[in-house]
């Protein structure tokens, strides 16, 4: 087999070149056979379809056939040939047949029958393997690709920022700590608190939450950069929304007022969507057909109106409707749900922080569009946020979706450096951990916004799937921590 080089099957498959000698390797799905025949189902990760492995069994060792079984990885060489089966063009007449790696069937947890997702997620390790999670992962490196290609192509820098961090960008301060020191004999203050000086960087610190104000640095030089980087909250929680290590993207632009910033917003996100329509189609027509099965099994009011590739047109299709959180306050306030008291969280007045049932409402119901929500009350955001004239508003937009609600979450930042101090005094933020930011504003301080777009939550949003657990390789969670 040493001569012939190995050929992907996503190759094979689209050039279909007929009656050539060819090499494949990758895993088998299944294997069906008879005393005159055994079909092959092989699958090498490069696409969602299978190469069908035709073998004769006075051509190919009985020895050999007995270790073929699903989950062995195996190379094949043979000629391409017309298929003479539906679902495929082209099949391989196997010549010679090497099994790399055997699987024994009986403990191999991946046998050809529907796993449900919560047993794939015990078995992450082995899940990539699987039609679904081949698809997700395939759809997420595209989707990574299109993130560089858009920030490249406008001209934004890439910029690394921190992991570990003495800092705290979101104030929630559920962070995991990162130290050195002796857990069961840590060296002690007079006051018998830790000393953390002691520590490897003389200080307290954390996994980081956001790299946005390290991103802001950079934007004060730069111009226009975006972080693209992985992200940590000590949260306990268990929703279908929340991980413990997750991916954030992340640009910051200097000059950007708040409308800048959400023009960015919309273009970036219909380019992502456009982007896995243009790139990704036979993995989302697998997603697609795979959640129209589980629909029928849900309650007519609970259906999804739209198929997957329906809302993904729908955001690359409709203008973003651009309104106050002042105005949708009303909207909300007046809506039947609200009236009815049918929203779980209910709409008092102006004030309260929006859900995602509200978000959702206003993009699926009310408005049947994207939506952008801009100048939220500064109480219910963070202190970076810059202060409307009104003094009770802050330029914060989020940006929402079908199905997911909030996608995006940014602002135009606070670039006064007085307004800055008394936000921060008033948040009780120490002064000492937050003087480099400080800085920026004390020298040649300029106009600049920015905003966040949670990675996987975009995942969750072009593949479908309602677990942010299951758009992720290792999804980490409370009590979890394996592969």
């Amino acid at each position: 087999m040493a001569a012939l080089k190995r050929t992907k099957i996503v190759q094979l498959l689209s050039a279909e070149e007929i009656g050539n000698l060819v090499k494949v390797k990758g895993w088998v799905r299944t294997k069906r056979e008879n005393k005159n025949v055994a079909f092959i189902a092989l699958n090498d990760g490069s696409v969602i379809h299978n190469l069908q492995i035709v073998a004769d069994p006075t051509e190919i060792e009985e020895e050999v056939l007995k270790k073929i079984t699903t989950g062995a990885c195996i190379g094949v060489v043979g000629k391409v040939v017309a298929s003479q089966g539906k679902g495929q063009k082209v099949e391989l007449a196997a010549e010679k047949i090497e099994v790399i790696g055997t699987a024994n069937p009986e403990e191999y947890p991946l046998q050809p029958k529907k796993h449900s997702l919560e047993f794939l997620r015990e078995i992450a390790h082995l899940r990539p393997r699987t039609n679904t999670f081949g698809a997700v992962f395939r759809i997420r490196h595209a989707m990574i690709f299109a993130v560089h290609s858009f920030f490249n192509d406008k001209g934004f820098f890439n910029v690394h920022t921190p992991i570990i961090t003495g800092s705290d960008a979101e104030g929630a301060g559920e962070m995991f700590r990162v130290t050195t020191l002796d857990p069961l004999n840590p060296p002690l203050n007079e006051d018998g608190n830790i000393n953390y000086k002691e520590d490897f960087f003389g200080k307290e610190t954390n996994l980081t939450v956001s790299g946005q104000l390290e991103g802001e640095l950079a934007a004060l030089a730069l111009s226009e950069i975006y972080t693209f980087g992985p992200t940590f909250r000590a949260e306990n929680s268990n929703t279908t929304r929340h991980l413990a290590e997750f991916w954030m993207i992340e640009p910051e632009m200097a000059f950007y007022d708040l409308d800048d910033s959400m023009d960015l917003g919309e273009e970036f996100l219909k380019y992502l969507t456009q982007y896995a329509l243009d790139n990704c189609a036979d993995d989302l027509a697998f997603l697609e057909k795979r959640l129209l099965e589980e629909e029928k099994g849900k309650p007519q009011k609970e259906r999804s109106e739209m198929t997957l590739t329906e809302r993904l047109r729908f955001i690359v299709e409709n203008d973003f409707v651009r309104l106050t959180y002042t105005e949708a306050i009303d909207i909300l306030k007046n809506s039947k749900p609200n009236k009815k008291k049918k929203f779980q969280f209910l709409i008092e007045g102006w004030g309260a922080d929006l859900q995602s049932e509200h978000e959702r409402y206003l993009v699926e119901k009310h408005f049947k569009k994207p939506v952008i929500l801009t100048n939220y009350p500064a109480t219910i955001k963070a202190f970076y946020m810059r202060l409307n004239d009104d003094n009770k508003t802050v330029r914060a937009m989020d940006i929402l979706f079908p199905g997911i609600g909030e996608i995006i979450g940014g602002s135009q930042r606070e670039e006064r450096y007085d307004v800055l101090k008394q936000k921060i005094e008033a948040m009780d933020i120490p002064a000492k951990d937050v003087w480099w930011y400080m800085d920026t504003r004390r020298f040649g301080s300029a106009p600049h916004s920015g905003f966040g777009l949670g990675f996987e939550r975009m995942m969750q949003f072009i593949t479908g799937l309602n677990n942010i657990r299951d758009v992720i390789p290792f999804p980490r969670f409370p009590g979890s921590a394996d592969f």
